[in-house]
């Protein structure tokens, strides 16, 4: 593969396809990461890099496993991870942008709910409270019962106290209101994490991995308050920095105004060094498919003319050419240039005038036969002989 040809022959439509693709993957990472479908997709980049590998070399055999391989794969990844696509899927929804979900703002029950945290606390009392945010939750929770009522201390201390039938579970918070209790969440299934942590701090974090809830976990054994949210789960030092934490995530987000070179310049410096690999791996990728990419291109051919009849000369025109354009493989089509393309025309059955000669596929010889010429202008080419001035006066 002539991989400088190809890139060489980098057009505005191909600039624009790498860097699409570069913004899908890097969101893409900063959705799954820390999930069970990120390791899957990590797994599938690199089975795409081997197959991609294998078929370039024209390894036949591992080629068509992959093939089949890949039919039975992608109905396995939509049935195991669904959730997740669905989530994804969620989160590029337009109507988000434009103003169509929920409004929210700073209200009284985020004081009350940081006072009843840190009240189950100081009375020794495990809890788990949901807070939900954009994405429904109701998926994730298993059993329970629906419940209204406000998140007071009072409430939350009646409704985790351990003599309640209903302290086993989470709490749901749905838009300032307690709307179910006692159930149950998913399990992270991430690794290397402290020995102290509980049940209710892994079920915090594994709800926390699958959607953007804010999840409180109270730790009744060491008077500890948590806040899982974003697949990380940190602690919360007092009652101010959990209520500011629920507030920023709660209410309406307004960035902070910059200059225009601000805004410019940190699109490239946040997150730069994710941002930089997700591009090269992309560039790279397109490198490896790129040269297997159904290509055109369009060349214009200096006509060379051959057989012009003794006696005569060619008036017009003096430097004719023709345009085609010819399809096949990049790898193969961007290769192509005038010099290793023939164009000719023979004109021995000319005659003093103007004499039409057609341009047919068989004037034009390519480099090789894996590239074939889809159209060529013009189709015919209008010649005006006249005899060569003094050519009779020379004759015997």
């Amino acid at each position: 593969m002539n991989l400088l040809a190809i890139i060489a022959d980098l057009r505005f439509q191909d600039v624009l396809d790498i860097l699409f693709l570069a913004v899908v993957t890097y969101h893409l990472y900063l959705w799954f990461r820390g999930t069970k479908a990120f390791k899957a997709l990590v797994g599938l980049l690199v089975l795409g890099v081997v197959y991609t590998l294998a078929r370039s070399w024209g390894l036949f055999l591992t080629t068509w496993v992959f093939q089949v391989f890949w039919q039975v794969l992608v109905i396995l990844l939509i049935i195991l991870f669904q959730s997740e696509i669905r989530q994804v899927l969620e989160r590029v929804n337009p109507l988000k942008k434009i103003g169509f979900h929920r409004k929210r703002e700073r209200e009284s029950w985020i004081e009350a709910l940081s006072g009843a945290a840190w009240a189950l606390a100081e009375r020794g009392i495990g809890a788990l409270i949901i807070v939900e945010r954009l994405d429904r939750v109701d998926e994730w929770i298993t059993g329970g019962l629906e419940l209204e009522g406000q998140p007071t201390p009072e409430f939350l201390t009646s409704v985790f106290h351990k003599d309640s039938p209903l302290h086993d579970g989470a709490a749901l918070i749905r838009d300032g209101h307690v709307v179910r209790v006692a159930g149950f969440l998913p399990l992270t299934s991430a690794e290397g994490l402290p020995k102290a942590w509980g049940t209710r701090h892994r079920a915090a974090l594994g709800l926390s991995e699958r959607c953007d809830a804010l999840v409180i976990a109270v730790s009744e054994e060491r008077g500890e308050v948590s806040l899982a949210r974003g697949n990380r789960m940190d602690p919360v030092e007092n009652r101010e920095n959990l209520r500011g934490a629920l507030a920023l995530a709660m209410g309406p987000t307004t960035p902070p105004e910059e200059s225009p070179w601000e805004t410019f310049r940190s699109f490239f410096t946040r997150n730069w060094k994710v941002k930089l690999g997700t591009l090269t791996l992309v560039c790279l990728l397109w490198i490896l498919l790129a040269g297997q990419q159904d290509f055109e291109v369009s060349l214009g051919v200096p006509l060379e003319v051959r057989g012009v009849p003794k006696g005569m000369e060619i008036v017009d025109p003096l430097n004719p050419e023709v345009n085609i354009r010819v399809r096949g493989l990049r790898k193969d089509a961007s290769t192509l240039d005038e010099r290793n393309i023939l164009a000719e025309v023979d004109v021995s059955s000319a005659a003093k005038g103007r004499r039409v000669f057609p341009i047919t596929r068989e004037h034009i010889s390519l480099p090789n036969d894996r590239v074939y010429i889809v159209k060529i202008e013009p189709s015919q080419i209008t010649f005006t002989f006249r005899e060569t001035p003094g050519f009779k006066s020379r004759s015997p």
